[in-house]
């Protein structure tokens, strides 16, 4: 028998099985330790998922068993399908339901009561300018010039202050944040307590009293209008402009491959600084392919497929009773065994970049072949639209034909080398028969140039460019030891967690800056060219 290593009487080597591996594995199953002893040994073990699409594209589970002539090879048959949910999947949609219906709730609650309090606050000076005349109107002086025109000031201090709220606090809501805004509930606190503290001095000392005095009743009215426009200007500073000044620099990592961007933000709380970076990922960060990290799995899995154990020095013995000394000896045997399997597996690793270097040298030869297929594929059905459109400028104007059709009309010509181009970069789950199409005929409408049209193909975009499919129903997980409501410190860390991946964001202040001016004399600058009248000849 050819070995490779060797390591406490067993031979460790890759490559076909033998007749002797069957027997191996049977009599190494036979002898499997029943129960483990920890006392005596140490062991890590590291789980590591399967290498699934995460996506759940058909297209991705079928990367590995289909070759790149899938176009002229594969039957396309169309019809029903069925599927089957486990127990689990029921359990899972539940919760997502529930989840989301407590989410909807406290939602339309919080905005409930934004509207109630904002209706308060408007109609309560109103109040104060109408009861007067509703409960004792014959007790009450005559209102004067000075007093109409209060009326005026309210009216248009009222429509300033309605304006100002609506622009303010009844916005479309970006997201559902995990917990309340703590800013934004301080301040209804406070209106709440400065309208309740204004009508019980209004009870006690204009309703009881049934004050005559009509004028002071109307700039009572006036200074709450007044105060309530100071409250809506310290809104405005602890909401917006409290976190324009950058003060902290955070680092965004996404886990699956490492992609990396640095942003700036200012005085925010853990939680809205969480909603300010998935909303720069949305722009900036190219779009996950998960299909793009299963070479590397199937090629860890297919290095450590390649190691098989046999016994050389003989048939392993029968299965012993069960006892401490037999689970003892199991449990060293399979110690030996695993120490004899990382052993090889390190020697392997020792020319593995070699299959490493010529595998990518292969990837990026058949991306460049594929590429310049398809550029000049897209080039020639260009060149077919523009021979189209000069010959539809002799037809009448009931025969020419819209962008829709004529996109129609030219996209099998190009359908091929595009799709073996997506395939061969694994982007085929992100682009659509239907999407490709689109595109096209805006391309055609605008007037675009075939290079402009290959742009979203040949470099990944960010996930807005893509199908809402990529991002709208995405639910994102906060996780951080600190509470969401706490402002950002330096080094804070805390993660940004969906189900494909997660976003692991470091914090750093950015430091304080010392300047200092040194002057310089103009004067030093100047200089004398002293010319000498005499030259040598």
């Amino acid at each position: 028998m050819d070995t490779e290593s060797t390591y406490s009487g067993y031979s460790y080597y890759s490559g076909r099985s033998r007749g002797s591996h069957r027997h191996g594995e049977r009599s190494r199953d036979r002898h499997k330790p029943r129960s483990k002893d920890s006392r005596s040994e140490k062991s890590v073990t590291i789980n590591t998922p399967p290498a699934e699409p995460l996506l759940g594209d058909s297209a991705v589970r079928g990367e590995q068993v289909q070759d790149d002539n899938w176009g002229e090879t594969t039957t396309a048959v169309t019809g029903t399908s069925e599927h089957s949910l486990s127990q689990e999947d029921i359990v899972r949609i539940t919760k997502d339901l529930e989840d989301s219906v407590g989410l909807d709730c406290r939602r339309y609650f919080a905005r409930t009561l934004a509207i109630i309090l904002g209706l308060l606050v408007f109609f309560t000076p109103l109040a104060f300018l109408v009861l007067p005349h509703i409960l004792w109107p014959e007790n009450l002086k005559t209102c004067g010039t000075a007093c109409e025109g209060l009326f005026i000031s309210v009216a248009f201090k009222l429509l300033i202050l309605l304006l100002a709220v609506w622009a303010l606090f009844f916005r479309p809501a970006r997201a559902g944040l995990p917990r309340v805004y703590v800013f934004r509930a301080l301040l209804a606190v406070l209106v709440l307590l400065f309208v309740i503290s204004y009508w019980l001095f209004y009870g006690v000392r204009i309703l009881e009293s049934k004050d005559d005095n009509y004028q002071g009743i109307v700039q009572y009215a006036v200074s709450l209008v007044d105060a309530l426009l100071f409250i809506h200007y310290l809104a405005i500073v602890l909401l917006e402009l409290r976190q324009l000044q950058p003060c902290f620099s955070v680092c965004i990592t996404r886990s699956t491959d490492g992609e990396t961007r640095h942003y700036n933000l200012g005085q925010l709380s853990i939680q809205r600084a969480a909603l300010a970076i998935i909303e720069h990922y949305y722009c900036d960060f190219p779009v996950h392919n998960p299909a793009l990290l299963s070479a590397s799995k199937s090629r860890a899995a297919k290095h450590l497929a390649g190691l098989k154990v046999y016994n050389v020095d003989g048939e392993f013995p029968a299965a012993p009773a069960e006892g401490p000394g037999n689970n003892a000896a199991a449990a060293g045997i399979a110690h030996s065994q695993s120490r004899a399997m990382i052993a090889a597996a390190a020697r392997r690793r020792d020319t593995s970049h070699n299959e490493l270097y010529y595998e990518e040298a292969e990837h990026e030869r058949r991306v460049r072949k594929r590429r310049a297929r398809l550029v000049v594929a897209v080039e020639e059905a260009f060149t077919h639209i523009k021979r189209m459109q000069e010959e539809e400028q002799k037809k009448s104007p009931g025969d020419i034909m819209d962008p829709r059709e004529a996109a129609q009309a030219i996209f099998p010509s190009m359908a091929r080398a595009l799709q073996k181009y997506l395939r061969t970069t694994k982007q085929q789950h992100c682009h659509s028969m239907e999407s490709i199409q689109q595109h096209l005929a805006f391309c055609i409408t605008n007037n675009m140039t075939p290079k402009a049209f290959l742009e979203s193909y040949l470099t990944p975009g960010p996930t807005l460019r893509y199908s809402r499919d990529h991002w709208r129903a995405r639910q994102w997980t906060l996780i951080s030891e600190a509470s969401v409501t706490s402002s950002l410190k330096d080094g804070s860390i805390f993660l940004l967690k969906c189900v494909d991946f997660s976003l692991v964001v470091t914090t750093k202040k950015i430091p304080y800056i010392q300047m200092s001016e040194e002057y310089i004399d103009p004067k030093s600058h100047k200089f004398v060219l002293r010319l000498q009248s005499e030259t040598s000849v």
